[in-house]
């Protein structure tokens, strides 16, 4: 894992209104999360960062393009995006599995969250 992909994708999952960063399973783990709900994850030893898509015919269709991979030990509706990754497909692809955990949250976190960036 490159540290420059590790820093693209922490700069654009740390502009993210309550997003925040842990390693919980220890071994250089970045797990990208908003109210403790993981959006993104890049692993200490597979490359490219794990993101959820809104459900697994869209998963399948973006492995199927060549676009994505299998994201292991995640759900279907996950996938895992190369380092080689294009920079818009990164923002969009994290920023749409930032929003699919986001509204999932409960109402008082998402409300809370909303008032942060108006701040």
């Amino acid at each position: 894992m490159s540290d420059g992909f590790r820093a693209r994708v922490g700069a654009i999952c740390g502009a993210l209104p309550g997003a925040q960063v842990s390693d919980p399973w220890g071994g250089g783990h970045d797990a990208w999360k908003v109210g403790d709900r993981m959006f993104a994850c890049i692993g200490a030893v597979q490359p490219g960062v794990a993101v959820k898509c809104r459900d697994i015919e869209t998963a399948t269709m973006l492995k199927e393009a060549g676009v994505a991979g299998h994201a292991r030990y995640f759900h279907k509706s996950w996938i895992l995006l190369p380092e080689e990754t294009d920079e818009e497909e990164l923002r969009h692809r994290l920023a749409s599995s930032y929003d699919i955990i986001r509204a999932k949250l409960p109402a008082a976190l998402r409300r809370q969250l909303a008032s942060d960036e108006a701040r």
